[in-house]
């Protein structure tokens, strides 16, 4: 086994340990191990299918809330296919038992993964075929492939993924109530702080949060940065180029400027907490992304809900829509059917099967064509079409480094100097969690 494909996956059952060690007991770790071993197992070979000569192609999915659509997929392929067998596997704790099946060499030909530090732990262990030259990547939006070429720890040539479909965020609002009281959606900063100001003399809760749950601290971290940072920061920071202290300054600055107009002690709220009120109408906005809106529905189904770009930046033209890859295909280096799964890809990236795809799980085609918008994100829609997409940055922060914890941490300190402590904490815990990476780079520009 390569070295480097070792050594990341060692790491990470070292930080299973750790995290569970936090629990309740070791024993608890142990089941779990236990569990995705167990999992792993029966996944192995799952792809076998029939005793026949066709050309088995396995994918494994890290979205189980996927699975029925994946099902209807597969079967419409292998309907239409009378050399390939596909099979798609959606498991819970997917991206574990992938992980261990990776470290056993034991390889789907296909994972379809989303476009974040996972995907740049992959890559750089080597574990994905290039696909530089396969026809289908025309298909994709330029910003979706830009995305993805800027996940890479090391730039390297070629291109590894398919993207396939996106979210995106920014803020949710009430349209109805945006109609009633004739407040217009912002394009500025400024305006942004001025339509909250208005909110509240009419009487009403400009924006809701739910802080107790560390990671939606976030959304609106993300959508404020795309704006105000260089979308290559982290790489800059790891070339020894940058800081986050400076980089950072006005994200942290604005996110603060955002308290006064949320509801008061937003850390005893959760993410549910917080659907459920913007839900009621508790609040006229929430910063967060589209994958808030089937939890929304379930309280108020009738709720009209839209969806404009943070306006972070002091002028319109610099606008961008914080959009991530949500799913994406990659090959696997090792699979013997290379040709094959290419076929499966292309027939994946069909109209007729994005629109099942989008009908069932929503969201944003990463693929070029007329495909429907999610009506709650009609607003960023000119955004996607133009490619002013922009990825999430905690899709480069190292999970070991819980920025969502400092940001919560940041925005509960009071005192006159935390914005510095926590830019000083920011570039300090990086350095930390990215020193291999940092020496490694250093090395290869010597």
């Amino acid at each position: 086994m390569d070295f480097r494909v070792h050594s990341f996956f060692e790491s990470h059952f070292v930080q299973i340990y750790q995290e569970e060690k936090k629990g309740d007991s070791v024993m608890k770790c142990s089941n779990m191990l236990a569990a995705v071993l167990s999992a792993a197992c029966l996944l192995t070979g799952c792809a076998s299918g029939p005793a026949d000569d066709k050309i088995q192609i396995e994918i494994v999915s890290y979205k189980p809330e996927a699975a029925k659509v994946f099902e209807e997929i597969q079967d419409l392929f292998n309907e239409t296919h009378d050399d390939i067998q596909l099979t798609i596997n959606s498991p819970n704790e997917a991206m574990t038992i992938l992980k261990t099946r990776f470290v056993r060499e034991d390889y789907p030909d296909i994972v379809a993964i989303g476009g974040d530090i996972n995907y740049s732990g992959f890559l750089d262990a080597g574990l994905f075929w290039n696909l530089e030259g396969q026809p289908v990547l025309d298909k994709v939006r330029d910003g979706y492939r830009q995305i993805d070429k800027q996940l890479e720890f090391v730039p390297l040539e070629g291109e590894y993924a398919i993207p396939y479909a996106a979210n995106a965020a920014g803020i949710l609002y009430n349209r109805k109530l945006f109609r009633e009281n004739g407040w217009q959606t912002p394009e500025t900063w400024e305006e942004f702080m001025d339509l909250c100001e208005t909110i509240q003399k009419d009487g009403f809760q400009p924006l809701y949060a739910g802080y107790k749950d560390t990671w939606t601290t976030l959304a609106p971290w993300n959508a404020l940065a795309v704006e105000l940072a260089d979308p290559d920061i982290c790489q800059q920071v790891n070339r020894q180029e940058a800081t986050f202290a400076e980089a950072y300054d006005l994200t942290a600055e604005r996110i603060r400027e955002m308290l006064p107009y949320i509801q008061p002690n937003p850390s005893a709220y959760g993410y549910s907490d917080a659907a459920t009120a913007f839900a009621n109408e508790e609040a006229a906005m929430w910063a967060i992304g589209s994958y808030a809106i089937p939890q929304i529905r379930s309280v108020n189904p009738e709720m009209e809900i839209g969806a404009f770009v943070m306006p972070g930046a002091d002028s319109a033209e610099e606008r961008w829509l914080n959009s991530g890859i949500d799913l994406q295909f990659c090959v696997m280096a090792d699979s013997p059917e290379k040709e094959a799964a290419m076929e499966v890809i292309d027939f994946l990236c069909q109209d007729e099967v994005m629109d099942l795809y989008l009908a069932d799980q929503g969201g944003i085609s990463c693929l070029k064509g007329d495909f429907a918008v999610p009506e709650e994100l009609g607003d960023m829609k000119e955004f996607i079409e133009s490619g002013k997409v922009r990825d999430f940055h905690d899709h480069y922060y190292p999970s070991e480094m819980a920025v969502d914890a400092l940001i919560q941490t940041y925005l509960l300190d009071t005192s006159a100097d935390a914005k510095e402590k926590f830019l000083k904490k920011f570039d300090t815990e990086w350095q930390r969690y990215n020193r291999d990476l940092i020496r490694r780079l250093q090395e290869e520009n010597q």
